[in-house]
C-alpha cells in the first residue's frame, strides 16, 4: 500500500552505530537499488504507475536519489543493507 513506510538501514561490522537509515516510502523493496563505488553508498529507487481513467490513461513516474561518503573507518565489503 502507498501507506506502507519502508526503511532501508544501512550498517558495517566495523562501525556500531548505524551508518544511515534512508527513508524510501511509496517504493516497494523490488524498486530500490543500492551501489557501493570508491568509498559512496548510492541509494537509488524509480517507480512508474500507469491507470486507466473515464478520460484515458494517467502515468505517474517518481525517482528517488540520495548518496553519501562512508566513514573513513569503513570498508565498502563490510556494508551491509536491509528493508
Amino acid at each position: 500500500s502507498r501507506l506502507r513506510r519502508i526503511g532501508m538501514m544501512l550498517s558495517s561490522c566495523c562501525c556500531p552505530a548505524p551508518l544511515a537509515l534512508v527513508d524510501v516510502k511509496g517504493f516497494d523493496p523490488s524498486d530500490v537499488t543500492v551501489t557501493m563505488r570508491d568509498g559512496k553508498v548510492c541509494v537509488s529507487a524509480e517507480r512508474k504507475e500507469e491507470h486507466n481513467t473515464c478520460t484515458g490513461r494517467a502515468c505517474s513516474y517518481r525517482r528517488y536519489t540520495k548518496e553519501f561518503c562512508l566513514p573513513p573507518s569503513c570498508c565498502d565489503k563490510e556494508v551491509t543493507y536491509s528493508v
